[in-house]
């Protein structure tokens, strides 16, 4: 638990709700009182609303089909409230389509060559309200601008790498008024590759380097990297294990060496259930919007930690 929070005082249970199927991704929709899940069996959406203040019930309000959904994976999903409440959603890269929350309809379905078509997507993200930037397992990277019906077009190429390497991105939100292509995209890989590139100049990494992780185990399903949005040059990565590793890229280039992390958090090694033979993973973390150096993370035991870390004293300003 970060510094200076109360579990009894900052910390407890508004409302809640069940379902009826494994969820692997969760999305607030932005402006909204809207929730959208994605998971296992299948490539469809569920919509849920947190009720009002006299209720405490998360309650599933529709459930948005996808085509050909059945037999496809779970669908990754991003959202946004620009213009309405939208999700981009899709599990493969001929399966890209954005659909307006509250009335299911469908407002953006991405063009691909049907060669390229079945590569696996592993992250997407809503640039702004236009640019779309969708990660594949393999690590290529694609863009699409709503207002262009060509579909999308390939920004970088798949890393070299083993066939069996999979990938995931993160992205982090432009400045007010700074293109949405200005910051660095990184691209983290199941050997723990780190791949940071600048979308204007894809010919060339900002900086490579090699995370200090263990193996992950079958799949990388959880595989997770994030910029801290306070944090110029931050980012943190997880889901070899059960711990959450923070970096500063500033001082990286692209040799490829191995990175020391500033920071390792263990508490869900630590904190699981006495008896337990197996360590939980870290399914998936993300940073507080306001406190720079503050996180949470969730583990494959229902653990949920909350936690701040410091810089080591000779790394200090």
């Amino acid at each position: 638990m970060g510094t200076g929070l109360c579990p009894e005082r900052d910390f407890k249970v508004e409302c809640g709700g069940f379902s009826e199927r494994p969820v692997y991704s969760l999305k607030y929709v932005p402006d909204t009182s809207l929730l959208v899940t994605s998971g296992p069996p299948d490539s469809s959406l569920q919509v849920w609303q947190v009720s009002a203040e006299d209720s405490d019930v998360i309650k599933s309000v529709s459930t948005i089909a996808t085509e050909s959904g059945t037999g496809q994976s779970w669908a990754k999903i991003a959202t946004i409230s620009a213009r309405a409440p939208w999700v981009l959603h899709g599990s493969r890269l001929d399966r890209v389509q954005i659909t307006e929350v509250e009335s299911r309809k469908n407002v953006y379905t991405a063009g691909i060559q049907a060669s390229r078509g079945s590569e696996e997507l592993s992250s997407l993200a809503f640039l702004d309200c236009n640019l779309l930037l969708l990660c594949c397992a393999t690590g290529r990277l694609c863009l699409a601008d709503t207002r262009q019906p060509q579909g999308l077009v390939e920004a970088v190429p798949a890393p070299s790498a083993p066939c069996s390497e999979h990938w995931c991105m993160g992205t982090r939100h432009a400045a007010q008024g700074s293109e949405p292509s200005s910051q660095p995209v990184a691209r983290l890989s199941s050997r723990g590759l780190l791949a940071l590139t600048d979308l204007r100049k894809t010919s060339e990494f900002l900086a490579l380097a090699k995370a200090r992780v263990p193996s992950p185990g079958s799949g990388a399903e959880f595989l997770c990297v994030s910029w801290a949005p306070a944090l110029e040059g931050y980012l943190a990565i997880s889901g070899f294990d059960g711990t959450v590793h923070v970096y500063d890229t500033q001082s990286w280039d692209s040799s490829g060496e191995e990175a020391e992390p500033i920071f390792v958090h263990k508490g869900h090694i630590f904190g699981g259930a006495g008896g337990s033979r197996d360590l939980p993973l870290v399914t998936v973390h993300t940073w507080h919007l306001q406190k720079p150096r503050t996180l949470l993370s969730a583990a494959s035991d229902g653990s949920l930690h909350v936690w701040d870390w410091v810089q080591p004293c000779g790394k200090c300003g």
